[in-house]
């Protein structure tokens, strides 16, 4: 029977840092090698026996996914923000590589989801689309803290607009601070003709995969959220349950509890002990949050399903700020359930249930 090995890798830019184990923990192996494809499958190939190889979540984490999943029985491509255990004791490349090849074998690694090449390209899109508009974003707050710090009031999105443009300028007496408005004027168009020409390309692309035009039914799933979603969640399937997809978009609770049971005449019995809410995850899916709330908050002011769901809630005496929370996990548990099953949106069957 193959014996079976687990391989640490410790990434850098010129250089890999390995380190292999054998099923009890024995270092068998540690070496250094270029961060070259050639020269790390030579090395995959040396090994003899069953390979399980991880390496933290990182820019060249894709690459080498796609380059070592077809020649070892599995890749673990863990996440650093989990991997608490690397940052107790020393640390250096030789016991970084040792401590995952550890954790690997212990199986207390938390794996990131990695898929295939088929939608590599939409999923750049969308991230160059995210980039340009967060940059322009960056650009408008500045303009308006330059106008702010000058005591000049501004109402609405005017002071950004072309055609007013010239009048908040000569609001400026400061020949430099002119100067700096007129380039971040100049950023801001660059930023905005680059976003829109982005944004068609997202689109465009987002539309050679069927689960854009199914998610495209559901209510205020625009075609930029619809192709984001797609985009970053990439197939629904590597969700179980809807509570998993939940914590991965932050609409999930962190609870604690401490002390759970106890023995009464000899039987254990639960303690009658609240949960403790610790609200939720700093660790999730920024964008993706994004999207099921500000599709929640459209949903519950525009006349349809989503709206009548809300002021359900509403009624129930639901404050608004949890009615559209739940209003958001309920179009998240649609969108998931949609996406599974290959079916449309049908508004008869949204009932006015807790999400």
């Amino acid at each position: 029977m193959d014996s079976v090995k687990y391989v640490g890798m410790d990434v850098h830019q010129a250089t890999i840092v390995i380190a292999v184990l054998d099923g009890s923990g024995k270092l068998l192996m540690e070496s250094i090698i270029e961060t070259q494809a050639a020269t790390i499958l030579q090395f995959i190939q040396g090994l003899k026996g069953t390979l399980y190889v991880t390496f933290e979540e990182g820019i060249y984490s894709a690459w080498l996914y796609d380059l070592l999943s077809p020649n070892v029985a599995q890749v673990v491509v863990c996440d650093p923000r989990e991997n608490a255990l690397l940052k107790v004791g020393n640390q250096n490349d030789r016991i970084d590589a040792r401590k995952l090849a550890d954790l690997l074998r212990a199986g207390l690694l938390t794996a990131v989801w990695h898929g295939g090449h088929s939608l590599r390209g939409l999923k750049e899109l969308a991230r160059s689309y995210v980039v340009l508009t967060r940059d322009a974003t960056r650009v408008m707050s500045r303009l308006k803290a330059l106008y702010r710090g000058r005591g000049i009031r501004y109402v609405g999105r005017q002071v950004y607009l072309l055609r007013h443009r010239q009048g908040w300028l000569e609001q400026l007496r400061e020949p430099g601070v002119c100067r700096c408005a007129e380039r971040l004027y100049q950023q801001l168009d660059l930023l905005q003709s680059l976003r829109q020409e982005a944004r068609r390309d997202l689109v465009k692309e987002s539309r050679k995969y069927r689960a854009t035009s199914l998610l495209r039914t559901i209510p205020c799933l625009g075609p930029i959220r619809v192709a984001l979603l797609v985009a970053l969640v990439q197939t629904a399937h590597r969700f179980r349950i809807k509570r998993q997809f939940w914590a991965y978009i932050g609409l999930a609770l962190e609870t604690r509890i401490s002390g759970e049971y106890r023995l009464v005449a000899g039987q254990l019995q639960r303690a009658d002990k609240a949960l403790a809410k610790r609200g939720v995850s700093p660790n999730h899916n920024h964008e993706l949050k994004n999207i099921f709330k500000a599709s929640a908050t459209g949903g519950s002011v525009r006349p349809g399903p989503f709206r009548a769901f809300y002021e359900s809630k509403l009624t129930q005496g639901m404050r608004p700020e949890m009615a559209r929370l739940t209003l958001a996990r309920k179009i998240a548990a649609i969108t998931l359930t949609l996406w599974k099953k290959g079916v449309r949106f049908d508004p008869e069957e949204l009932q006015p249930q807790a999400a």
